[in-house]
């Protein structure tokens, strides 16, 4: 009896701690936010991703009612934001704003400060990353193939990306490879950098990353094919995809929102929920439709399977190109 007892006693001051532990967790859940929020972003001002980050700042601070910090973190294709990110605490008041690629290209060539599968929380995907191959209007090429018929004739243009091995630089590639041709690569920390050596004819094409679009538009620049995408841009329906001209595309990376690991779930639940309002909003919307850069919204459950499905394409592609971890 005295045992039975001092089972039901433990199990009732369990059931109490468990109680009271919930409780308090759930009131802490429900304070955040109570301080500003820093987000961080792993490209330079002015390109796409910075932009459209602070777009969603922007509407965080009126979901959420806190002051949101938004600071670029540029270098090694995102890396330097991500590992920054992996080592803050988990508590909801730092997040980043990267592309997947910090989870399935970079590791594939980099010795990271960070392990990509376990020290982030992915929160959400808002947009995807569109490329190009881009030349200045003035520019004699009309067509994707008097392009390919001018490089064939002088190999060796140059042309200049967001970084390096980012996703417009490996569609580039793949083009290269599939029409045999030979190019120049000058990396840049970001696609205004990028856009900068072509208005400055620095290079002699660009792989656009989305801040094309705007010189497009302007007149300024002209799209000789689109990559990373699966069919036509209906804005522009008279360039040509990759897989339209025979060539393996890159699977088109996200504009990804992550924390560190460890996020506490009613934390995790309250930022998703946030983003998912701000970015169906119209204000947002507004801002992705000036950028021309699509919605593409992705919850943490479909993010889980995507990457490990970009992760292993660029495992393989790399490979083949023969690229060794650094």
């Amino acid at each position: 009896m005295k045992i039975q007892k001092s089972l039901k006693s433990l199990i009732r001051s369990g059931v109490i701690l468990a109680f009271l532990f919930s409780s308090s967790f759930s009131a802490f859940g429900q304070a955040f936010p109570d301080k500003p929020i820093n987000i961080y972003v792993g490209f330079a001002a002015g390109a796409t991703t910075d932009l459209s980050a602070r777009a969603l700042g922007h509407g965080l601070e009126k979901v959420l009612g806190v002051p949101v910090v938004v600071e670029n973190k540029a270098g090694g294709a995102a890396t330097v934001c991500a590992a920054l990110v992996a080592s803050k605490k988990p508590d909801g008041y730092t997040l980043g704003v990267v592309s997947t690629g910090v989870i399935s290209v970079r590791p594939h060539m980099f010795k990271l400060a960070y392990d990509p599968m376990k020290d982030f929380t992915l929160i959400a995907q808002y947009s995807r990353y569109i490329g190009a191959v881009t030349v200045l209007s003035e520019s004699p090429f009309k067509t994707i193939h008097e392009f390919i018929a001018h490089a064939k004739a002088n190999p060796g243009l140059s042309y200049s990306s967001p970084g390096m091995y980012t996703q417009q630089m490996l569609a580039t590639e793949l083009f290269r490879q599939c029409k045999g041709l030979e190019f120049k690569h000058v990396p840049t920390k970001g696609g205004a950098e990028a856009c900068t050596q072509l208005l400055g004819k620095h290079v002699n094409f660009m792989a656009g990353a989305g801040l094309h679009i705007q010189y497009v538009k302007q007149g300024v620049m002209r799209m000789l094919a689109v990559f990373n995408a699966d069919k036509r841009d209906p804005n522009y329906p008279d360039v040509p995809t990759l897989k339209e001209l025979g060539c393996e595309d890159a699977p088109a990376l996200g504009y990804l929102v992550i924390g560190p690991k460890g996020l506490p779930d009613p934390i995790y639940k309250k930022l998703s929920e946030a983003i998912r309002q701000v970015t169906e909003g119209s204000d947002f919307q507004k801002s992705l439709g000036h950028l021309e850069i699509p919605y593409d919204y992705k919850d943490r459950g479909q993010l889980e399977k995507d990457v490990l499905v970009e992760y292993e394409f660029y495992k393989t592609f790399l490979e083949k190109m023969g690229v060794k971890k650094e």
